[in-house]
């Protein structure tokens, strides 16, 4: 505990060293920050919108504007608010994105003893490792771009192969991806949940396998982007015996935590690593003044926005990511949900990790296998006659979907005390479940260009636009 905070202080006054030599340090006067107080005084918490001027000259070709010198790559990722973002990756930066995933999997060889899947064959369902360039920069998405720098001794390992990788239609590029690791020995599979799902039920469609079976050596899966939880029991059910999982919590702008433990709740918390770590209460996220706290004052179960500053060039922004620390010897956190992605639209500030547990608990109650599912709100004028609708593609539906339906929403009023509020007062009507038909989501991602890669359905909107998108794929019976 004390050597991380001691790690984060470390970090703090170089990333004010190096940063005052900026355009960055000199419009907020680094020269004259020395502790952590002066610091939050003169960097304000900004998101990617509120950097995108400095960003705009990073993109001309000038040096020294967020960081020393100009940055070795961009990341380009598609933001939830902001269309299209470019962020930096440093020379200083990179060893984050490529030493903390090292890490994860050494953590995991010291503690199960099981080093045999380095010996077998990998896959890491990534972005294409094709690059552009950008004033210069190489730019490309992030799981491109660490694709460059894995280690010559992963690498004879590594599947799809580079061409294979570069194809940029998911579906074209997945069913290359299932011919070339068919009649492999794959011992580690990586990627975000619904896509490694997609993945598992190609490959069962063209054998009529189970996963487990038809790799018998696969024995760890790795995979981050998005709570594993609801997508756990049916991606667990697709290799048809448990195996060990390694989560992972990266990020184009760094990689922040990873699981060091099969047996320990939470991710580790990477406090040495090039990026110093605040965090506001998530409540005050939105407020103009609010409390800013570094590692040593976080408390247990408190939910935060999680802000960082890096030396990829990153000062005071905001990921739009909510943690909560389950442990603080070691800082390991869990990721909650989004500060964008709420529902508040009554008042209720529903996260996503309270819909995710109220499913979890509904799916114990009434056995049914959920491939994904997103919440939105329903406001319709009127007392007693707006809802919460519940979008959930189920591979096999509940055998009473009112009972489910019910369970749900008592899950979700024990779990947010101002949506209990509400239903008391009659202000909301008990959820809604729209079913929507088979693939129905991968449709709607196909739809909208967003098939694959990175990109994550997000779990909760404040408003209809997310909903109205998969109205056309609604189940009707």
């Amino acid at each position: 505990m004390l050597l991380a905070v001691e790690h984060q202080d470390a970090i703090l006054h170089n990333l004010i060293r190096t940063g005052s030599g900026t355009q960055f340090g000199g419009d907020h006067k680094l020269k004259e920050v020395n502790d952590y107080q002066s610091f939050t005084q003169s960097v304000p918490l900004r998101d990617y919108e509120q950097l995108k001027n400095y960003i705009e000259e990073i993109k001309l070709g000038k040096p020294n504007i967020l960081w020393k010198g100009k940055p070795i790559y961009l990341a380009k990722t598609s933001g939830t608010t902001s269309g299209v973002k470019y962020i930096p990756i440093t020379k200083d930066s990179i060893p984050n994105h490529i030493q903390t995933a090292r890490n994860a999997l050494l953590c995991y060889m010291a503690e199960s003893g099981n080093t045999a899947f380095a010996s077998g064959k990998m896959i890491f369902l990534s972005g294409s490792p094709a690059l552009e360039r950008t004033g210069g920069i190489p730019t490309g998405r992030l799981s491109g771009i660490v694709n460059h720098h894995i280690p010559a001794y992963l690498r004879a390992n590594q599947l799809p192969s580079f061409e294979t990788n570069c194809i940029e239609d998911w579906e074209t590029k997945l069913d290359q991806i299932v011919a070339e690791t068919l009649l492999q020995d794959m011992s580690l599979i990586s990627g975000i949940p619904p896509w490694m799902q997609m993945y598992f039920d190609r490959l069962t469609e063209k054998t009529g396998k189970k996963i487990g079976d038809l790799f018998p050596h696969f024995s760890v899966m790795v995979q981050g982007g998005v709570n594993f939880e609801p997508y756990k029991a049916k991606l667990i059910e697709s290799i048809g015996r448990n195996i060990d999982t390694i989560e992972l919590f990266p990020a184009s702008e760094g990689f922040f935590a990873f699981q060091d433990s099969q047996t320990e709740p939470g991710l580790l918390l990477n406090t040495n690593s090039g990026i110093f770590f605040e965090f506001v209460p998530a409540g005050e996220i939105f407020q103009t003044n609010p409390t800013r706290l570094s590692l040593k004052d976080v408390k247990l179960g408190e939910n935060y926005a999680m802000i960082i500053n890096s030396n990829a060039g990153l000062w005071g922004y905001n990921l739009g990511d909510t943690v909560k620390f389950v442990s603080i010897n070691p800082y390991r956190l869990i990721v909650t949900g989004r500060t964008k992605h709420f529902i508040s639209a009554f008042g209720e500030h529903v996260i996503g990790e309270e819909v995710e547990q109220a499913m979890l608990f509904a799916l114990k109650e009434h056995p049914a296998k959920v491939t994904e599912f997103t919440v939105a709100p329903m406001v319709q004028q009127g007392e007693g006659k707006s809802y919460h609708e519940w979008f959930i593609e189920f591979e096999e539906s509940p055998t009473h979907i009112e009972d489910f339906a019910k369970t749900l929403n008592e899950a979700l009023r024990k779990k947010n005390v101002y949506y209990d509020d509400l239903m008391r007062g009659n202000i909301l009507l008990p959820l809604k479940i729209s079913k929507l038909r088979k693939n129905g989501f991968i449709e709607y991602m196909k739809g909208e260009g967003k098939l694959g890669g990175q990109n994550k359905v997000p779990r909760l909107s404040n408003d209809r636009k997310l909903a109205e998108g998969l109205t056309p794929y609604l189940q009707h019976e």
